[in-house]
């Protein structure tokens, strides 16, 4: 997260809200939101929520799967994530985060699955 500047910015329940900057460090050579740091920014605020939802005392989530489509380029400004939890099953959970620029225009779409593991 802190490489990429990435800000959590609202942590509810099923949900979980961040930002980053459009920075050098998340460009690609030109002069776009590099697709990785999308997906980079999806499996945090991902796996941050399933965190948020186990028993951390016995269980760890860990990323299982995630696609992206990026719909639109970004040269300037921050992006926004918002995941959203489709699935919480005992074993899985499927989220899927829009991340949107600055205009609020749908810029990624995304859908990761966490697994659930056990501690032990």
């Amino acid at each position: 997260m802190e490489a990429l500047s990435i800000r959590i910015t609202r942590i509810d329940h099923g949900c979980i809200e961040a930002s980053m900057p459009v920075s050098p460090a998340v460009k690609q050579p030109f002069g776009l939101l590099h697709g990785g740091a999308s997906v980079a920014l999806a499996e945090t605020v991902s796996s941050l929520g399933s965190w948020m939802l186990i028993d951390t005392d016995h269980q760890k989530a860990v990323g299982l799967e995630i696609n992206a489509n990026h719909i639109r380029p970004v040269r300037t400004g921050s992006v926004y994530a918002t995941a959203t939890i489709l699935h919480h099953g005992s074993k899985t959970h499927v989220w899927q985060t829009e991340i949107r620029n600055d205009d609020s225009e749908l810029v990624c779409i995304s859908r990761c699955t966490t697994a659930i593991l056990s501690n032990h």
